[in-house]
């Protein structure tokens, strides 16, 4: 799959706010700094589609993208967020988790984790609950091209067995550099996949 057209559409601070949910939607969560914004550009060939910023919680809003008047790309504020009070905090939370399980036609949400990192808590505790909540996600290892091959294939591998200490088997696994354009076209493929899916169960 080609991406050639994208439009922004709005920014929400609940779900309420968000588009109808008529369309095949996909939603990209981090880590503040995992490379979220960058991942989107380049998935989209639109360097300024999401905003990139050094500053950790530049998103604080739900981001709705339409791609190809299709389908819905969805860029979510980072997790472990940036320095702000803890009435924000609980806004953010009940915003994200609100989103995960009232959202009808999310399809799947991407993880993006850090390859570089060992399993962080953080992101150990949303792969349980949406396991917990039987909601689909893939985990994506971003910044690939920032490690040697060897080290990197290491580190996959040591987080994999971290994983199946607590999964009876892994869901999607993608490893990206959004730099090199490196799993760029394997995360396309299961978005255009799962497209299909979306719109047989209409029929």
């Amino acid at each position: 799959m080609q991406i050639t057209k994208t439009e922004f559409v709005k920014s929400s601070a609940n779900l309420n706010q968000c588009p109808k949910p008529d369309k095949p939607e996909y939603a990209f969560i981090g880590r503040s700094n995992v490379g979220k914004s960058s991942l989107i550009n380049a998935l989209t060939g639109n360097k300024s589609l999401a905003k990139i910023s050094s500053t950790p919680g530049k998103t604080q809003l739900i981001n709705h993208f339409l791609i190809h008047d299709e389908w819905y790309m969805v860029d979510l504020p980072g997790l472990g967020y940036a320095k702000i009070s803890k009435t924000q905090r609980k806004k953010w939370e009940k915003m994200i988790y609100d989103y995960f399980l009232r959202r009808l036609n999310l399809l799947n949400t991407f993880l993006l984790v850090d390859s570089r990192h060992e399993p962080q808590k953080i992101d150990l505790d949303l792969m349980a609950w949406f396991g917990s909540n039987q909601l689909p996600f893939s985990i994506v290892f971003t910044k690939s091209d920032k490690m040697k091959p060897a080290a990197l294939k290491a580190n996959i591998e040591a987080y994999k067995k971290r994983l199946l200490e607590d999964w009876e088997e892994l869901p999607e696994l993608f490893i990206t550099s959004a730099e090199k354009k490196t799993g760029l076209k394997e995360i396309k493929e299961f978005i255009s996949k799962t497209n299909g899916i979306f719109h047989f169960n209409k029929l």
